[in-house]
């Protein structure tokens, strides 16, 4: 009986030009619309530009003396410090909702869309809809006046002493369900053996939360405060369409759109905007110097 060989097919070999190739395209557009106008950024900075002229006169470091030598420049950045402390409530209540989540809740699911769905709105629509929310006589004043507490209405959006409580509280309201989709999906992929085993040991919830959950998490809560402090401060859409910065609610990123489409000091902006990017960074570097990321290995 005659015995046939048959070779074995050869799978095509993929060249080591491959992957690249696949990643012209998104590599092409990261030059074009983030490198190429950081770089254009960084060259308005040194120029007295207007944004019209189609010449840039060079003036070197001139623009960041005057940011520097001019406090009401810097003032406004107190302004961030209400988004700083609503981002640590925003991120407690999170991870809190998060957590209890995880586990076996009546209408869980339902709780989940809810907490979600106001990341999915247009920040602009939400803008507009706590615009009339904190209004006088508006839905939050009425809510008072109904539980008998008509006394503590006042000017929501137009007392300085209120209004960045009110704008930092609408920011809660709309991130929250960012970082809890984040720590949701950070507490699920957790082994349930863990779950199981602290249960067979007698652990409570809270210590379930201590020993499992916040160190299998850490990373991601990391991430999240950088990703708080980083949009607390250059955050510009809820106060520019709720007050647009008046009564004392202005941002440094408002106050950087003004120079430049206000007052046609595109070349200042520009600084404003560089001294920004700095402070972020040196930001974030600081936080992981402070709360390295642990590296976690298996034996």
């Amino acid at each position: 009986m005659a015995t046939l060989n048959a070779r074995p097919r050869r799978k095509p070999r993929r060249g080591p030009v491959t992957p690249y190739v696949f990643l012209i395209v998104p590599l092409a557009f990261l030059v074009v619309f983030t490198y190429i106008p950081v770089a254009n950024m960084f060259w308005y900075s040194v120029t007295d530009w207007d944004g019209l002229s189609p010449t840039k006169d060079f003036v070197g470091f001139g623009n960041y003396v005057e940011i520097f030598t001019r406090p009401e420049l810097f003032g406004v950045l107190k302004v961030s410090l209400y988004y700083v402390g609503a981002s640590f409530v925003q991120i407690v209540l999170a991870l809190y909702f998060a957590t209890v989540l995880s586990f076996s809740t009546f209408l869980r699911n339902v709780y989940k869309g809810f907490i979600f769905f106001p990341y999915l709105i247009n920040g602009v629509a939400i803008g507009m809809i706590f615009l009339f929310f904190f209004q006088p006589g508006g839905t939050l004043d009425s809510a008072l006046q109904a539980v008998g507490l008509g006394g503590a209405t006042q000017q929501w959006l137009g007392d300085p002493g209120v209004v960045n409580y009110s704008l930092a509280g609408t920011s809660i309201w709309r991130y929250l369900g960012l970082n809890f989709v984040l720590f949701l999906g950070a507490i699920q992929s957790i082994p349930g053996q863990l779950y199981e085993a602290a249960e067979l040991d007698g652990a409570s919830r809270w210590a379930q939360f201590r020993y499992i959950i916040l160190p299998g998490i850490r990373p991601v809560v990391g991430l999240s405060f950088i990703l708080a402090i980083s949009g607390s401060l250059s955050v510009f859409e809820i106060p520019f369409i709720m007050t647009g910065g008046a009564n004392e609610s202005e941002t440094f990123v408002i106050q950087t759109v003004n120079m430049a489409f206000k007052y046609y000091k595109f070349g200042l902006a520009s600084a404003m905007a560089v001294v920004l990017l700095v402070i972020i960074l040196v930001v974030t570097w600081l936080q992981r110097r402070i709360a390295p990321e642990e590296k976690v290995t298996l034996s």
